[in-house]
């Protein structure tokens, strides 16, 4: 595990209006080896996004790392520079954010921008980056990219604008790839594209990728492991096999039963009851026991540990693995 992208006991804070902190994220852990997909998946809010940029220094400017630690190899990234973090971003370490118009740069043509993410970690002349870039926004499916290379951000569909943002994170080949909801606003078949060239790129280059998503098909069909995460805490997480096969914690399982399936027919889907809290109103003890079936006294008095079950198997439920009646 010494080349892995490492995360340690995260958690990530915002002041409320009172002055207190609020948790949004909370002793948060994952290891993403070279080569392996890890998906990371729950509700809107829960956190996943945090997660992925406080790996690449870019919080928001309210929020506080309160403590935890990031390693990628043996080196700690909260004890670099932010000129030794600049060298990390798109070279060691990418990202594919989930706003493209937030992202790119609205005063300069999109093929610049991916020239310039080139330049900065390649010694490569202008010319020279300019055919990487072109060949890159046609491997993510821009028609016509030598017109398109001249666009500025405004002028393309968000789909499109997904996809430069996807071409500049691959741009380096990064040893490292946070992808945080990648094929939004693509069609199924640019989606399957997408999917394929990070594929590749993993296989060929050893890429690692932590996979940000709320599709369990993409998880399913993309990733060795998987995390579950909810109100900011890891509740679960293991091989995608195993977690999809048998999940232990309610919420994952529950997750699982609220994806339609081919052949269920007009079985109306199952919702889970309830809904997230926000930090700011955080549940004592677990959590999910506010909205779990399985809940019992000592769930709402103190939080379960994260245990390791067999197969290497994670799960933070005092109840894990039982069915509810």
């Amino acid at each position: 595990m010494k080349e892995s992208l490492r995360i340690e006991g995260l958690r990530i804070s915002f002041p409320s209006p009172s002055g207190e902190l609020v948790r949004a994220v909370e002793d948060a852990g994952l290891t993403v080896p070279p080569a392996t997909a890890l998906g990371l998946v729950g509700e809107s809010g829960c956190g996943k996004t945090l997660t992925g940029l406080a790996v690449l220094r870019l919080l928001p400017p309210a929020a506080r790392l309160e403590r935890g630690r990031i390693f990628l190899g043996e080196t700690d990234l909260s004890e670099l520079t932010e000129a030794e973090m600049r060298a990390v971003r798109g070279e060691q370490v990418a990202m594919i954010f989930q706003e493209p118009m937030t992202s790119l740069n609205p005063v300069y043509r999109v093929g610049d921008q991916v020239v310039e993410a080139i330049r900065a970690h390649r010694r490569l002349s202008f010319a020279s980056a300019r055919h990487l870039a072109l060949d890159l926004l046609d491997r993510v499916g821009i028609r016509r990219p030598r017109e398109r290379y001249q666009a500025y951000p405004h002028q393309l569909s968000g789909g499109q604008r997904q996809r430069v943002m996807i071409a500049t994170a691959l741009s380096c080949s990064p040893r490292f790839l946070i992808a945080d909801e990648p094929t939004t606003a693509l069609d199924v078949t640019v989606q399957a594209r997408i999917l394929e060239l990070i594929a590749s790129l993993r296989e060929r280059e050893r890429m690692g990728i932590l996979l940000i998503t709320h599709d369990l098909g993409i998880v399913a069909g993309e990733t060795d492991r998987v995390a579950v995460m909810y109100l900011g805490r890891m509740v679960e997480e293991g091989a995608t096999r195993d977690v999809f096969a048998r999940p232990l914690h309610p919420y994952a399982r529950a997750l699982l039963r609220s994806v339609p399936r081919l052949g269920q027919g007009r079985r109306r889907l199952e919702a889970i009851r309830g809904n997230v809290p926000t930090p700011a109103l955080r549940p004592s003890g677990c959590p999910f026991h506010p909205r779990c079936p399985l809940m019992i006294p000592v769930c709402r008095r103190e939080i379960p540990p994260l245990k390791v079950y067999e197969s290497g198997h994670r799960c933070a439920c005092f109840r894990a693995g039982e069915e509810a009646t």
